[in-house]
Parts: structure tokens; C-alpha cells; sequence
């Protein structure tokens, strides 16, 4: 069975987390960030030793690596009923993170739309960036040559995947409010269900 998904996709500081947990806390809705994954792996198992073998040599850990710990942090999540596909919707953000991952988890996941939150204004990026890592105490993250870095390894990888599936992907302007932006994306998600439920 393939789960139903919907896909949060944009740069660093585009909002894909913020709209991802509001999303989650919608009955119906189970978000899962790639980026929690990683923060609660269990080094003492073979994907997790796996993991580590890889990051701690500052490497990028393999597509299937990433797809086989994210899968195993979603069937958790299923053994604890904390998501339940036969009724729930899956919210993704930070994964599938480039073409390999997204064609490997084309066997899991019927993705119905990507929502690319779109920021051209680099500036705006930049800002909201410094400042999230402030708030957060990451300073290296407020480093400016540390941010043109991520924006620029997001470009790289993310033109493969949005091709990948560039018939399912919507524009959502990220510089309005997150109210707005949760807006947009709810008239669309609650408009498929209207279409699926007339077919």
C-alpha cells in the first residue's frame, strides 16, 4: 500500500517546518520531517551504525540509507497508531531531498502535490535564516558564507526533484504570512478531496 502524501518543498528558511508541524496537529495529517528522523536515530542499530559510519566522516549518507531510516521512523509510527494510513494523510518535508531518493520512494509514497515554497527574494532568506539560528543559539548557522552554502546545495539538488515531479507541483508565494501560506495549501489539499470523493 502506497501512502498518501503531500510534499513541503523550498529552500532553508522557506517555512517547510513551520507549516509542516501546523499541518501535523491537523486531525488526519502525519507530519514527518526528514530532520527529526536524523535527530533520533538509535546509533545502536544497523541503520543507525550505518548512519553514523557516514556523518561522522562529514559524508553524504547514501539515498537508500536515508529512505530505509525514514521508512523505519514511518512504520513506528504505524506499530504505535500514530499514524494510520488506511485514513491518514502523509505531510513530508526534507525528503525526498534529491532524483535518487524521490525515485526510491516512488515504490512507497503516491505523492498527490509538492507545495514548493517559493522565496525568490534572497534577502528575505537571509534574514529569516540569521535569525532562526539566533533564536535557536546556532551561530554557526547565522554565518552568511554558511547560509549562500545551504541555499546553494538546495538549488543543486532541488531543480531534479521538483522535474521529477513537475506535473504535481504547486507554487506557494513563502514571503506572505504562515497563515496565508497554510491558506493555499489547505484550499488545494481539502479541493483533492472534494475530486476524489466525486470519482
Amino acid at each position: 500500500m502506497k501512502y498518501t502524501t503531500y510534499l513541503l518543498f523550498g529552500a532553508p528558511g522557506s517555512g517547510k517546518g513551520t507549516q509542516g508541524r501546523a499541518l501535523g496537529s491537523i486531525p488526519r495529517f502525519f507530519h514527518c520531517a526528514c530532520g527529526d528522523v536524523f535527530r533520533s536515530i538509535d546509533t545502536r542499530t544497523r541503520l543507525g551504525r550505518a548512519f553514523l559510519e557516514y556523518s561522522s566522516r562529514g559524508e553524504l549518507v547514501p539515498d537508500d540509507i536515508t529512505v530505509e531510516l525514514w521508512k523505519a521512523r514511518i512504520d513506528a509510527a504505524v506499530d504505535a497508531h500514530q499514524f494510520k494510513p488506511d485514513i491518514d494523510v502523509l505531510i513530508l518535508d526534507g525528503i525526498p531531498r534529491n532524483a535518487g531518493q524521490a525515485e526510491i520512494m516512488d515504490q512507497l509514497i503516491d505523492v498527490k502535490k509538492v507545495f514548493h515554497l517559493s522565496c525568490p527574494n534572497r534577502e528575505a532568506l537571509f534574514a529569516r535564516l540569521k535569525k532562526r539560528a539566533l533564536k535557536d543559539n546556532r551561530l554557526d548557522d547565522a554565518n552568511e558564507e554558511v547560509i549562500k552554502r545551504r541555499l546553494a546545495t538546495y538549488e543543486a539538488e532541488s531543480k531534479p526533484v521538483l522535474e521529477h515531479y513537475q506535473d504535481r507541483v504547486q507554487m506557494v508565494d513563502a514571503t506572505e504570512s504562515p497563515a496565508r501560506v497554510m491558506y493555499h495549501i489547505l484550499e488545494t489539499v481539502s479541493n483533492g478531496e472534494h475530486e476524489s470523493a466525486a470519482i
